[in-house]
């Protein structure tokens, strides 16, 4: 069971009890929400690995006290060499997910947080970087000990792991991962995140640090230039809106599946769902999931190539439309796209009511695998997003942002009550929050509903088939009745592949937080 969390002005949550532990610390030093996220995103980039880090990308939410909702788009494009000519002359079918190939497209986490932190400033935040950074360099110095999820976590394609340049070095010495509590030390990226608090965060892109990161993906000759490096910037973008009866749900714009996610919860809505846990509930999310997915495949791609307009599907006819397919009696039979993710979602609230909903990710467990051994930095394979079919909306093309799982909810109720929540998970991310949302909604506590087995219908994880996964503990008898009407039901005993969630509630009555994480991740909630 999860421990519940009530806090009595401001809270964070994070998988990683060292990113809690430092975002609180930055909000008891008079840090805001987002700057108490910089120096979760920081930590946790050192501490864990195998799911996110400086060579990846992030998605922010950012609810203001005044109800604006800032998204910032910190995804990095494909490199200038990163052609299908590229790819197909090499002999790929697909873009790799190991090794100097998979490393095609530009990391945008750094430039997250500069971004966020310019908000953070015009909002009144004056905690210099150094501070928001210091943890993180510290753990990276002097070390920290391998978590659960690192030394357990299963990687894929291990050999191809292993083979990408400056890994099995870093990261699986000997060709493992290291046991549980190792003492585990990253100087040189304890080194570039110093650097980068002397020169500011634009360093690692148009700075020394950049130039060191360009010459090293260079000279392994993955389709990244010096010149993309020095060109990327964030976004700035419109979040996507839902409006349910009592809740207005925000969610990341493409190239991110927010579409989805906002998608299920307005076509389960229409469903009559009144209790969680039950047959209704379950086999109402799953198939709300199938009927958005339908319409993700044929929008989600990067923001500029965009052929629909996304917010034109989060309407209550289009909900209706599409709840009106779903039979309560019968599973449909319905394609998903096959992916796989590892990544991290945390969130943050602080005194004045900003909430932040963040996540940060080098997509597959340890990324590509490419490691630079000047700046420690593992690389991510985000490419694994693009296609090498010419046709596919998600073509891979030079200066093109891949189509990512990632996406950051906020919601914030009639009442007034604020929620930051979200999960890591890959491709089912959308069901997970639906999951945990509407349990919440439905009346269960932040920690019950985060504590609750939970279900996925997905090709990850077990026979790496479409099939309904539940986690071991889900009840016997709803699994039986799922599979009465045509669910292909399958226990699968995975603590990671059910996502780490979070989720936080800020209650305008008396400004207290309802905070909570995971207990199938390493980390918790703390706050003031």
């Amino acid at each position: 069971m999860t421990e519940q969390h009530h806090f009595a002005r401001a809270a964070v949550a994070a998988p990683h009890s060292a990113a809690t532990e430092a975002g609180q610390a930055i909000l008891a030093q008079g840090g805001n929400a987002i700057e108490a996220m910089v120096a979760m995103a920081a930590t946790i980039a050192v501490t864990y690995p195998h799911m996110n880090g400086i060579g990846g990308d992030g998605f922010w939410l950012i609810r203001a006290p005044d109800g604006k909702v800032h998204a910032i788009e910190a995804c990095g494009p494909a490199g200038s060499k990163a052609t299908l000519k590229h790819y197909h002359d090499k002999g790929y079918d697909k873009v790799p997910v190991r090794g100097v190939d998979a490393a095609a497209t530009i990391a945008g986490a750094i430039g997250g947080w500069r971004t966020a932190l310019d908000i953070a400033q015009a909002l009144g935040g004056k905690i210099p970087l150094a501070d928001l950074l210091h943890d993180a360099i510290h753990r990276a110095r002097d070390g920290y000990h391998v978590s659960a999820s690192e030394s357990r976590y299963p990687a894929k394609l291990k050999d191809d792991l292993l083979d990408a340049p400056n890994f099995e070095q870093t990261f699986f010495p000997g060709g493992k991962p290291p046991a549980l509590g190792t003492l585990k030390k990253m100087p040189r990226l304890a080194d570039t995140l110093e650097h980068l608090v002397r020169a500011g965060l634009e360093d690692f892109y148009r700075g020394d640090v950049g130039r060191e990161i360009a010459a090293e993906l260079e000279r392994l000759n993955t389709p990244i230039t010096r010149r993309d490096l020095e060109t990327y910037r964030t976004a700035l973008r419109q979040p996507l809106e839902a409006k349910l009866p009592g809740v207005t749900l925000y969610n990341f714009p493409p190239p991110t599946q927010g579409l989805a996610s906002l998608l299920i919860l307005g076509i389960a809505a229409q469903l009559g769902i009144d209790k969680p846990g039950g047959f209704a509930h379950a086999h109402g999310i799953i198939e709300a999931t199938k009927r958005a997915n339908a319409i993700r495949d044929i929008v989600v791609t990067d923001f500029g190539h965009l052929k629909h307009d996304p917010q034109s599907f989060l309407t209550l006819d289009v909900f209706k439309r599409e709840a009106a397919k779903i039979k309560m009696d019968r599973a449909a039979a319905w394609p998903l796209r096959d992916g796989e993710g590892d990544t991290i979602w945390m969130g943050a609230i602080d005194g004045n009511g900003m909430a932040v909903s963040y996540i940060q990710s080098i997509f597959w467990d340890w990324g590509s695998g490419v490691t630079l051994a000047n700046t420690g930095i593992l690389w991510q394979n985000r490419a694994a997003g693009f296609s090498l079919d010419p046709q596919s909306i998600n073509a891979i093309a030079p200066g093109k942002r891949p189509y990512h799982t990632l996406n950051p909810p906020l919601a914030v109720f009639s009442d007034g009550r604020v929620m930051s929540y979200g999960t890591m998970g890959g491709d089912p991310q959308p069901q997970i929050q639906a999951e945990i949302f509407t349990r919440y909604a439905m009346g269960q506590s932040v920690a019950d509903a985060l504590a609750a087995p939970r279900f996925v219908w997905t090709k990850a994880l077990g026979q790496n088939a479409p099939t309904l996964k539940i986690e071991p503990d889900f009840d016997a008898d709803l699994a039986a009745a799922l599979g009465k009407v045509g669910h292909d039901v399958e226990t699968v005993d995975n603590k990671d592949g059910f996502g780490h969630a979070g989720m936080l509630v800020k209650n305008p009555k008396d400004g207290s937080v309802e905070a909570g994480h995971d207990p199938r991740a390493d980390g918790d909630a703390k706050g003031l």
